[in-house]
């Protein structure tokens, strides 16, 4: 158990240090940002239930002011900006991205990757459209059109994902605890 909690910390603290590199805030105000490659690896690494754990520790932190996201950003306030709809999918996202790669048997970075791209993009995007529409008074197609433009980068983050966590695997088989 205690294992389990240093490795939640760690990859909370991962997520904020990702935060560390600059962001590129987009017209719209939503920044696109290293730190979904944590939530990412959240999953891929720690599994569905521990990634997600490690997200929401982080998601509180923010929460209590800590400046934490991209461009040191944290407090109540970020929930009510553009970007809300991202933070609340995040353990959403981690959780399926863990979820697939403990169910799914196969080469590791594929697998990994297409888990990236299912929880990391997919249903990341489904919160952060829904939370964009809300938030700017957009029509759910229109907020969905204003999230084409992280579609490159994300996949990147996605094929990164997937490459880390196999090479994490091979190098310390039993780091990755998503197949253990």
């Amino acid at each position: 158990m205690e294992r389990n909690l240093t490795l939640i910390a760690l990859f909370a603290a991962l997520i904020a240090g990702l935060g560390l590199i600059p962001k590129f805030t987009l017209a719209f105000g939503v920044p696109i940002t290293a730190q979904t490659l944590g939530v990412m690896l959240c999953g891929t690494v720690l599994g569905a239930k521990r990634g997600a754990l490690a997200v929401l520790l982080f998601i509180a932190l923010v929460a209590l002011g800590l400046p934490l996201l991209a461009g040191g950003r944290g407090g109540l306030g970020v929930f009510a900006s553009p970007t809300v709809g991202f933070l609340v999918g995040w353990p959403f996202a981690a959780f399926v991205t863990g979820l697939i790669v403990e169910r799914w048997q196969g080469r590791l970075a594929l697998v990994a990757s297409v888990a990236s791209v299912v929880g990391g993009i997919v249903v990341l995007y489904v919160f952060g459209v829904v939370g964009m529409s809300i938030t700017l008074g957009k029509t759910i197609p229109e907020a969905a059109l204003l999230v084409t433009a992280f579609i490159p980068g994300d996949v990147l983050k996605a094929v990164l994902a997937g490459l880390i966590t196999s090479g994490l695997a091979r190098s310390r088989p039993s780091s990755v605890l998503s197949r253990g």
